[in-house]
């Protein structure tokens, strides 16, 4: 089939978690409030919506507004905010006697859910990109070719054409060098899922200081009332979250175009002093939560909840009836020996290089001097001349637009400026690139 009897889109996503599902809205309204629809598709790994499941904790709290849906600070008039599904769910004047400004995270997901429920004609789910193919006309690329595995035997191959690709496959998790998942080693996106595997465990280990580290601590403490709880981490105690009123100010749209517009070195100041708003750091209220708890266990005499602080794991072997872990106490060098059924790891997540599933593709794009990928800052990735069809990403920029990269702060906001470049791209060009429907 020649380039010009081929179906094209106007858009491919690839992945559909809160990232693209706020895109598949921002497309929507566009094409209601502007007449000018833009045909996407997204395609989706998992069976079904979810994010991060392993961690919807009953007691854990969001740790940014409900404003900052997936719309309110593009379109506070949406009916995807997240005040119009507590109203589809009859609870909004339940929720404004609750006087929070942070719902639980089991009830933001619910909203994300209501949300997704809404594009199932435009997401498949259970399809797994795994090829992206430039499509070259006259010596220009006018398309990729996007080829997706689907059906449950995983044999099944489709392709799909599209004058754009946006890429939000969202975070992968950090394991330490040379350590692999398995029984009884998990990393925290797996805790939910596999808590009901255990079986009256006597002693579990948490590796880590963050939020994620501290709600998993606090979860399998509380989970488990005969075990021991050890919590290790290379601080000397939890590092409270910066969430003040100027800090917050690094999340805001306009400090997106500060930053990028920064030199260097004065991103990586920003980068710096801000990182206390959102790495390795714990809510406040956990951390008093948890020393309340540990302290209390020890007027008892009876410590269930132990603190290996300024501490690491320096040795782990696994064995039939569970693991040997040492742990070293840094200033002393002073080790000891804990034998435990489940280890687990909060060692965080990573941005994945968007570039890994572009094969030929990736060819065309342009890198910055430093290695990282050039993102223009309508979040189109910087390619090569003979490139027309754009490539967009969402979550691994955080070297050109700070660190709203990864986070909910900012999404209603970038997904705007995409659909804007998009459409804006299409209007001011007179090339075949206009619709073909």
């Amino acid at each position: 089939m020649s380039p010009s009897e081929k179906h094209v889109h106007d858009l491919v996503g690839i992945g559909f978690g809160p990232s693209n599902l706020a895109l598949a809205i921002a497309l929507r309204e566009h094409g209601t409030q502007t007449g000018d629809a833009i045909d996407a598709v997204f395609f989706e790994k998992q069976a079904a919506f979810g994010w991060h499941r392993g961690m919807l904790l009953q007691e854990a709290t969001m740790q940014v507004s409900f404003l900052k849906d997936l719309v309110t600070m593009r379109n506070p008039t949406s009916e995807f905010s997240f005040l119009s599904y507590l109203r589809d769910r009859d609870r909004l004047i339940d929720f404004i006697n609750h006087k929070t400004m942070f719902p639980s995270r089991m009830e933001f997901h619910d909203y994300l859910e209501w949300a997704a429920a809404r594009f199932c004609d435009q997401v498949e789910y259970g399809s797994e990109v795994v090829a992206v193919t430039p499509v070259t006309v006259d010596g220009t690329v006018e398309y990729f070719d996007v080829v997706v595995r689907q059906g449950g035997d995983g044999d099944e191959l489709t392709t799909r054409r599209t004058r754009n690709l946006v890429i939000a496959t969202g975070l992968e998790p950090v394991l330490p060098e040379g350590v692999v998942s398995g029984e009884r080693v998990w990393h925290t996106e797996e805790l939910l899922t596999r808590v009901p595997t255990l079986r009256d465990p006597r002693r579990m280990i948490v590796v880590g200081a963050g939020q994620s580290a501290a709600e998993a601590t606090d979860y399998l403490h509380g989970s488990f009332p005969e075990a021991e709880v050890c919590a290790v981490f290379t601080k000397y105690g939890y590092t409270p979250a910066d969430d003040s009123s100027f800090a917050n100010r690094i999340f805001d749209p306009a400090a997106v175009d500060h930053f990028y517009a920064a030199p260097e070195d004065v991103k990586e100041t920003l980068r710096r002093y801000h990182a206390s708003t959102n790495y390795s750091v714990v809510d406040l209220d956990l951390i008093d939560e948890l020393y309340r708890r540990h302290y209390q266990e020890k007027v008892r005499g009876v410590e269930r909840l132990r603190i290996f602080n300024a501490s690491r794991l320096v040795d782990v072997t696994e064995g039939e009836a569970g693991l040997r872990a040492t742990v070293e106490f840094l200033p002393t060098g002073e080790r000891t020996v804990l034998d435990a059924d489940l280890l687990v790891y909060a060692t965080g997540y990573r941005s994945g290089d968007p570039l890994t599933l572009l094969g030929e593709a990736g060819e065309h794009c342009l890198r910055l001097p430093g290695g990282g990928l050039r993102v223009e800052r309508d979040y189109r990735v910087a390619t090569t001349d003979e490139v027309r069809c754009g490539i967009y990403v969402q979550g691994a920029t955080e070297h050109t637009h700070g660190i709203t990269s990864t986070l909910l702060s900012n999404t209603a906001v970038r997904v705007g400026e995409i659909v804007r470049s998009i459409a804006g791209r299409r209007e001011n060009d007179r090339s075949p690139y206009a619709l073909q429907h």
